[in-house]
């Protein structure tokens, strides 16, 4: 899909005209050095570029020259250092164990996702300058496939900082993206690079082969995207087997030739009623042009009239001569520019024209994610190409043109935005259909895509046309705009890097590669509403290995091994862990981690961990954060430095474990007070009390009801039914998800929750993102984050509650595990990022490949459905199934929670019902209509007042 391969063949039809224009594409030339670059700078030209052991020749050394002079001069406009070298002191690293994203080619054309490489993986992102400085090496076990190992590469940091390094022994590329071409020079060699890699590759010489034949994209874009395209006709010879047969598309008439030679008449015949079809609309004129891999960048093409019959005859005939198998030539409306202000009369002087170029990227869930819009403006008489016009936003562009309405811009936008990921879309759909050899490997992938558009009148609106699909070009055109906003002019709000997705993509795969085959030991299996759980694990590829008390357990037939324990004996844990490490043993399982989700296995798994020599948390860690009165006098006497210090987040309370201690705790903690169960878990027993004899009254339910793990299994009652005396905190209330790695805060997910129906504090409705301002939500975060440190807890994925007062954060609890409910599948479906992949890492001692900044794709606001005020509708109109219908044609979001509709005095929720949207008010519309019309919503349970707070 990218070419880096300066020559090309060139073809001698005499034309006859003198006014040809080139298409866009690489430098040409014919002595397969590079260009004569002029690189004014001061930077030094010692530097080791040459690879040990990988000796280049006088023309590839000349290459990698060219290539680390063209990055120093980037990074110069850019405002960046030059590179560093350090390659004289090896970079020693865990290879294999290290996300690893490698790019070989252009640093002009790649730039923009080196530096962002930099800030969200820093020190991963390299940039190879030389096929030289990679080195394929067969991979056990996987016929046919290699590793991509790195030798010497540009690592890209935070603040544009870059390093020349060497790296001994080799990194392992987690993900590989190469420019490709196929004459000489690096791109035949990065192509054979890129072919049959077991690491994620983004692009390979087999697809771009595809998506440059213009013929087969536009039928492709016009047939499965509905993506508009200019009227064609095409003449080919010997089509590949992806343009035979199939329906006609609208605009698009493919003739095929038995024969390159002999063809006058049906040329004649064909372009003649071509050129007075409708198809061409208000098209003045036509270019002829050859399409196919060969001719991609390196060709003339001729402008004619629309009335011009024999001109393009002659021409159409001539190129005939120079057509090999599956290429074509092709006839093409020349689309006229809109003229704007549209409706209205042109400006004066020549008519401006718009090509808008759109990067959109594949993300999770191979969906089509616009990333960036950037326009070029020129003459309407003049061809506009790529690198002849300077790079500006779609409303600045616009407003030039004289079209500065902002419905009328946001309209534009729109459009653009359905075709561009429309066109991924169906590139994706087609690549599905191949096999891995088609792709040019079992892991090729196209994971971003250049989508050029010109825009055009059709049907009295401004419609955007698909000229061509590429990568490189428009994805340059987009580090050239955000360049603009680089260090020259301090005070500039920094454009937001069109990268940003294809990087999140990028580490994505990079994990799901590292953790490919690895071997996990599981505690405790959940219920329903851990069901992903098994899912996930087999598309992940992970071997799970199963500890569960429950012999029956419908997850026991799902995993590679199931060892039948009793788990809930928590007085036994340190003597349990011994004995499932003796089995383990026995059973010779060779493990990469162990971890577990569930609330009632936490500290038996870190005396496990321990007792096998597997990375976690420490079991006083645990054990601390378990219990929740001692989580919050513990951080009470944590006073810093640093500062501020976790003392500033508890909150006082008092442990009860027997009658006498309610009388104690109430001279000790201001009532209004939350009692709660010290090992409970889903809100189950928590109460609002007001009063001594309220808190006497509660106890004595509590010990009465809730004695042990028969009583309500799954909330922890196996620990016991102590119970806790806290302050009330006003204040609304919230959960940040966190992933830490090494005591190192990786990524932090926010959610706003709504008020609970007092005095019980079952949850009600939630919204993520949130919606407090972004102070606040540092706030929470900091507060998440130095509270899981006071208790020791440095690697995980840990779910902290809190409520946001009028002073600031205060801690609820620390849950050390992965948030519950509908948590993990929220913020997978909103960042990509999945919790429970990055719980796996951490638990093999690898440091998750997540995103520095993650950012959201949209908004869910959700509500919970209890069996106590939903029994009724959930039994009939509101049923599982009805609610499962719903989310599968995409009306809803439906987490499960519980399997069965049992009314009970301790109840947790039964589901949750969300409703998406591009922003908080939409998609709390979509969800009060939801439930209003389910029957959700109702006088004792009030969805508009609990989605109050999101407003």
């Amino acid at each position: 899909m990218l070419s880096l391969d300066p020559l090309g063949p060139e073809w001698d039809c005499p034309l006859g005209s003198k006014d040809l224009e080139e298409e866009e594409g690489p430098w040409g030339g014919g002595s397969g050095l590079p260009p004569p670059g002029f690189f004014p700078g001061s930077w030094s030209h010692e530097v080791g570029l040459d690879c040990k052991g990988s000796p280049e020749g006088a023309e590839a050394r000349a290459w990698t020259v060219y290539y680390y002079s063209l990055l120093q001069s980037c990074l110069q406009q850019a405002g960046l250092p030059e590179t560093q070298d350090r390659s004289q002191v090896p970079r020693t690293g865990c290879p294999g164990a290290e996300v690893t994203l490698c790019i070989l080619g252009s640093p002009c054309t790649f730039l923009s996702v080196l530096l962002e490489g930099g800030v969200q993986s820093p020190g991963n992102m390299l940039l190879c300058l030389s096929p030289a400085w990679l080195t394929k090496v067969p991979a056990p076990g996987q016929p046919g496939e290699a590793a991509l190992l790195v030798s010497k590469a540009v690592s890209f940091h935070p603040g544009g900082l870059t390093f020349l390094d060497d790296f001994v022994p080799p990194r392992r590329a987690t993900y590989f993206l190469a420019g490709l071409g196929l004459g000489p020079g690096p791109g035949r060699e990065a192509a054979e690079l890129a072919r049959d890699l077991t690491c994620p590759t983004g692009a390979s010489a087999e697809l771009a082969r595809l998506l440059e034949d213009r013929l087969l994209t536009r039928r492709l874009l016009a047939q499965q995207g509905d993506v508009a395209v200019p009227a064609t006709l095409a003449f080919t010879y010997k089509p590949p087997a992806l343009l035979r047969g199939g329906d006609a598309s609208p605009g698009l008439r493919l003739v095929e030739l038995n024969g390159k030679e002999g063809q006058e008449t049906l040329v004649k015949e064909e372009v003649g009623a071509f050129l007075h079809s409708k198809a061409l609309g208000d098209a003045l004129q036509v270019a002829v042009k050859l399409s196919g891999w060969r001719w991609r960048g390196r060709q003339a093409l001729r402008l004619y009239p629309r009335t011009e019959l024999d001109p393009v005859v002659d021409t159409v005939l001539a190129l005939l001569e120079k057509l090999e198998e599956e290429e074509s030539v092709l006839v093409e409306a020349v689309c006229p520019p809109a003229r704007l202000p549209f409706p209205g009369s042109p400006l004066p002087g020549p008519e401006l024209a718009l090509r808008i170029c759109a990067v959109v990227c594949r993300t999770q869930g191979d969906r089509p994610l616009l990333s960036k819009v950037v326009c070029g403006v020129g003459r309407g008489d003049r061809p506009l190409r790529h690198q002849n016009s300077l790079p500006r936003t779609l409303e600045v562009a616009l407003a030039q043109c004289g079209l500065g309405e902002a419905s009328q811009v946001t309209d534009v936008r729109r459009r653009v935005k359905a075709a561009a990921e429309a066109a991924l879309a169906a590139v994706l759909a087609l690549e599905a259909g191949l096999s891995a050899e088609q792709r040019g490997g079992r892991q090729a992938r196209t994971d971003f895509l250049g989508v050029d558009f010109v825009l055009t009148v059709a049907g009295r609106a401004l419609t955007p046309v698909a000229l061509e699909l590429n990568g490189g070009l428009c994805l340059e055109a987009c580090g050239a705009l955000e360049g603009l906003w680089a260090a020259p002019r301090p005070g500039l709000v920094a454009e937001e890097a069109a990268a940003a997705p294809l990087l999140e993509t990028m580490l994505r795969r990079s994990a799901r590669y590292l953790m490919e085959g690895k071997q996990l030991l599981l505690l405790g299996a959940g219920g329903v509403s851990k069901k992903f759980v098994w899912e996930a694990a087999r598309d992940y590829g992970l071997k799970l290995h199963l500890v569960e008390s429950d012999p029956n357990h419908f997850a026991s037939q799902l995993v590679q091994t199931f060892i039948h324990f009793d788990v809930t004996e928590h007085q036994r844990d340190e003597e349990n862990a011994r004995l499932l490490a003796e089995l383990v043993r026995a059973r010779g399982l060779q493990l990469d981690g162990c971890f577990s989700y569930w609330d009632d296995c936490l500290v038996l798994t870190a005396l496990l961990c321990q007792e096998l020599g597997l990375p976690c948390s420490p079991p006083a860690a645990m054990r601390l954060a378990k219990q929740k009165s001692r989580t919050q006098l513990h951080l009470l006497c944590h006073h810093g430095p640093p500062w501020p210090a976790p003392s500033l987040y508890a909150v006082p309370c008092c442990p009860l474990e027997s009658e006498a201690d309610v009388d104690k705790a109430v001279r000790q903690v201001p009532l209004p007070g939350v009692m709660k169960l010290e090992f409970g878990a889903g809100a189950v027993g928590v109460r609002l009390v007001e009063d001594a004899p309220q808190c006497h009254e509660h106890f004595s339910r509590i010990a009465r009801d809730l004695q042990g793990e028969a009583d309500h299994p799954g909330i922890g009652l196996g620990w016991g039914n102590a119970m806790l005396l806290m302050e009330f905190i006003e204040g609304t209330e919230h959960d940040v998800d966190l992933v830490l790695f090494g005591g190192r805060l990786l990524a932090a997910f926010v959610s706003d929750n709504g008020p609970t129906r007092l005095p019980g504090f079952t949850e009600t409705a939630a919204c993520m993102p949130t919606g407090l301002a972004p102070e606040q939500e540092a706030q929470l975060v900091q507060a998440a984050f130095r509270c899981c440190l006071g208790c020791g807890l440095l690697d995980g994925v840990f779910n902290v509650e809190l409520k946001l007062t009028g002073t600031g954060p205060r801690l609820i609890e620390i849950n050390p595990r992965m948030g519950g409910f509908y948590l993990r599948d929220w913020i997978l479906e909103l960042y990509g990022v999945d919790l429970l992949l990055a719980a796996a890492m951490v638990a093999c001692g690898l440091r998750p490949a997540l995103p520095a900044h993650p950012r959201a794709r949209g908004h869910l606001v959700g509500v919970m459905c209890l069996v106590s005020q939903h029994l009724q509708v959930l039994s009939s109109t509101t049923s599982r199934e009805t609610l499962q219908a719903l989310h599968d044609q995409g009306l809803l979001r439906l987490n499960l929670l519980e399997e069965a509709l049992v009314p009970g005095e301790y109840e947790e929720p039964y589901c949750s019902v969300a409703c998406a949207g591009p922003s908080p008010a939409e998609a709390r519309l979509r969800l009060l209509g939801l439930c209003q019309g389910l029957g959700i919503d109702g006088p004792h349970y009030p969805v508009a007042y609990f989605l109050s707070h999101f407003k």
